[in-house]
C-alpha cells in the first residue's frame, strides 16, 4: 500500500448538538455528510445530561444515510473513526449497558466535591496550591473548580448516586462509549483520558495512570479504562451486527480516534508547532501544538497529550460561543410555545449575518457577555452569567445581534491574550528570541459552524487584530480530523501531508478603522467581569 492511494473513512463527529456522519477521503475531502439533532436535558442545580441511546440511534441513522448515497463503493470505505464531545462520563455495566444518562461537559454538580478536595491553608483562586501542583506536575493540568471534569462527575456519583457508582463496571468518555458500541471493546486513548487529570504525561511517549493522583481523588482505579492506546491504533473490526446494519464490510477497521478538540486541531490543518486555530461551535477554543509540557494554572490552560501521538497541544475552552446564537433563536425569537409550534423556523443564521453586516461596528457601544453557563478560561468561574450592558431606547434588535457577535469575539480575545503569553514562554524555552514588538500569533485558522459566517470572520480579525483564514467547509473540521487520524493509522498518509490537503475559502485582514472602537469596548468588557464578579457569585453560588 502506498501513502498516495486514496480510500475513504466513515467519520463520525459526535458533538453536543448531535452527531454528524461523513464520508471523507483519506486526503480529507468530505463527499457526503448528514446530521441528526439530539436533545439536551438541563436540570436545576447544574445537571446537564444526554441519553446515550439518542447518540447511538442518531449515529446509526446518519451513517446509513451517507453510506446509502452510494457516493463511493462500500469496499472502498476502509475505516471508521469517531470524534466525540469531550469531558463527559457514561457509567456502564459489564455488558456495556449505560446505567443512567451520560453526564456531559456542561454539568457542574460535582463542583462542591472538587472544592472540598482543595480545602487547605495555602490557596489561590480557590485552589489548594500544594494539591494542584501535584496534578500539574504530572498531567499538565488539574481538576477545575467548575466541576465539569469527568473526575468531578465520578465524585458526584460516588457521593450522591452510590447506587449507580457501585453498579458501574467502567466509566467511559463519550468518545470511548461510541467505540465500545462499534467494536465491543472497553478502551480509551491517551488523549481522551487526559482530562480526567489522572495520567502522568511527563514522558509523552510513555503515558500511564498516576496511582498517587487516583489515590488522592479516592476513586476506584478498576472503574477506569485499563487499556490505553494511541489515537491512531486500530481497536478492531466493526462488530458484525453493526457492519450489517450499516452496510459496511465486516472487515472495516475502527480506529481509536480522539475527542473533538484534538481532532479539530488536526482537521484545521494547523499541525505544526505554534500554528493556531480558533474553533467556533457551541463552545469555542484556541488551540495549537507545542513541543513542551507547560501549564498556566492561573488561567486554566496547559499542554496535554495531542491527538498526534508523541506531541503536546495547548488545551483551553470557553463555554459558549455559537451557542449564544442558538439561544437567541430557540429561547427568544422562535421559542416553541403553543402559538409558534406550527410555524416554520427560517434559516435565522443567514438572517443574523445580513443584519450584522448592515450594523456599524461597536453596536452603538452595546456590550454583550456570553457567559450563559459560566466560564472556564481564562477565568474558571461557573457563577458568571451573560448580559447586555449599556442598552438604551435608541437601540434596536440590529444592535443587539451585532453585540452578540462582537461579545463572543471579545471573550475570545480575553483568552487569546493568555494563549499568546503561553506560546511566548514556550518559544523562549526553546531558545527563540522574542521582543515585546514581535507578534507571537500573526494569523489564525478559523473552523466550526461559526466560521461559516463571513461577517463573523471579519469581526474576529478586527477584534483580535490578526489575519484570519477561513478554512473551507469549516463545519467539517472535526470529521476531517477524524479521517486524517484514521488515514495515518491505516497507513494512507503521514502527518506532514495534512497541511497540503487543507483549503481556505477567504482570508480576512483587520480593518484599522475599527481599531479604536474595539480596543475601547474590549477594555470595558474586562471591566465588566472585574466589577460584576462578586454580584454573580452572590446570585448564582
Amino acid at each position: 500500500m502506498t501513502i498516495t492511494e486514496k480510500k475513504y473513512i466513515l467519520a463520525i463527529d459526535h458533538g453536543t448538538g448531535g452527531p454528524k456522519a461523513a464520508i471523507v477521503s483519506t486526503h480529507g475531502d468530505v463527499l457526503e455528510w448528514a446530521f441528526h439533532e439530539v436533545p439536551l436535558y438541563v436540570e436545576k442545580g447544574g445537571g446537564v445530561e444526554q441519553n446515550p441511546d439518542d447518540w447511538w440511534n442518531a449515529i446509526l441513522k446518519t451513517s446509513k444515510q451517507v453510506i446509502d448515497t452510494g457516493c463511493v463503493p462500500v469496499e472502498d470505505i476502509v475505516g471508521v473513526c469517531n470524534t466525540s464531545q469531550w469531558s463527559g462520563t457514561v457509567p456502564l455495566d459489564e455488558d456495556g449497558n449505560h446505567l443512567m444518562n451520560a453526564i456531559i461537559w456542561m454539568d457542574t454538580r460535582g463542583a462542591s466535591y472538587i472544592k472540598k478536595f482543595y480545602k487547605g491553608l495555602i490557596k489561590f483562586d480557590g485552589l489548594n496550591v500544594i494539591k494542584a501542583l501535584k496534578f500539574v506536575k504530572r498531567t499538565g493540568g488539574a481538576p477545575t473548580l467548575s466541576g465539569k471534569d469527568p473526575v468531578a462527575h465520578i465524585l458526584w456519583l460516588k457521593n450522591e448516586r452510590p447506587d449507580i457508582y457501585n453498579k458501574t463496571y467502567m466509566f467511559l468518555e463519550p468518545q470511548d462509549y461510541i467505540n465500545l458500541k462499534l467494536t465491543g471493546k472497553f478502551a480509551s486513548s491517551y488523549t481522551t483520558i487526559g482530562i480526567h487529570w489522572l495520567t502522568d504525561i511527563r514522558d509523552i511517549n510513555n503515558i500511564r495512570y498516576s496511582k498517587k493522583l487516583i489515590k488522592m481523588m479516592k476513586i476506584d482505579k478498576e472503574k477506569l479504562p485499563s487499556e490505553l492506546v494511541n489515537s491512531t491504533d486500530i481497536l478492531g473490526s466493526v462488530k458484525k451486527e453493526v457492519a450489517d446494519e450499516l452496510g459496511l464490510e465486516r472487515s472495516t477497521k475502527v480506529i481509536a480516534g480522539a475527542p473533538d478538540v484534538p481532532c479539530a486541531a488536526i482537521g484545521s490543518g494547523a499541525v505544526r508547532d505554534y500554528e493556531t486555530h480558533v474553533y467556533i461551535g457551541t463552545s469555542d477554543w484556541i488551540i495549537c501544538h507545542v513541543p513542551y509540557k507547560n501549564t498556566d494554572i492561573f488561567h486554566n490552560m496547559g499542554a496535554i497529550a495531542s491527538g498526534i501521538p508523541g506531541r503536546y497541544m495547548i488545551i483551553n475552552e470557553q463555554e459558549i460561543a455559537g451557542g449564544t446564537l442558538s439561544f437567541l433563536r430557540d429561547k427568544i425569537l422562535y421559542h416553541k410555545d403553543e402559538l409558534l409550534r406550527e410555524e416554520a423556523v427560517p434559516d435565522v443564521y443567514k438572517i443574523f449575518d445580513r443584519i450584522v453586516e448592515k450594523t456599524p461596528p461597536g453596536a452603538n457601544n452595546l456590550i454583550f457577555t456570553p457567559w450563559l453557563i459560566g466560564e472556564r478560561t481564562p477565568a474558571d468561574d461557573h457563577t458568571v452569567r451573560g448580559g447586555l450592558y449599556n442598552i438604551s431606547l435608541e437601540m434596536s434588535r440590529e444592535h443587539l445581534i451585532r453585540a452578540i457577535f462582537e461579545g463572543v469575539a471579545y471573550n475570545i480575545k480575553w483568552l487569546f491574550t493568555y494563549v499568546e503569553r503561553f506560546i511566548c514562554k514556550q518559544k523562549k524555552k526553546g531558545g527563540i528570541s522574542i521582543s515585546k514588538k514581535d507578534v507571537v500569533i500573526p494569523e489564525l485558522s478559523l473552523i466550526g459552524g461559526g466560521a461559516s459566517s463571513n461577517v463573523w470572520c471579519q469581526i474576529f480579525a478586527d477584534v483580535l487584530n490578526r489575519r484570519v483564514k477561513q478554512v473551507k467547509n469549516p463545519i467539517q473540521a472535526n470529521a476531517r480530523g477524524a479521517a486524517f487520524i484514521a488515514s495515518v493509522g491505516l497507513g494512507y498518509i503521514e502527518w506532514d501531508h495534512i497541511q497540503k490537503h487543507i483549503q481556505f475559502s477567504n482570508t480576512y485582514e483587520p480593518n484599522p478603522e475599527n481599531r479604536a472602537i474595539y480596543d475601547k469596548l474590549f477594555e470595558e468588557y474586562l471591566n465588566i467581569y472585574k466589577i460584576m464578579g462578586k454580584t454573580y457569585k452572590r446570585l448564582n453560588s
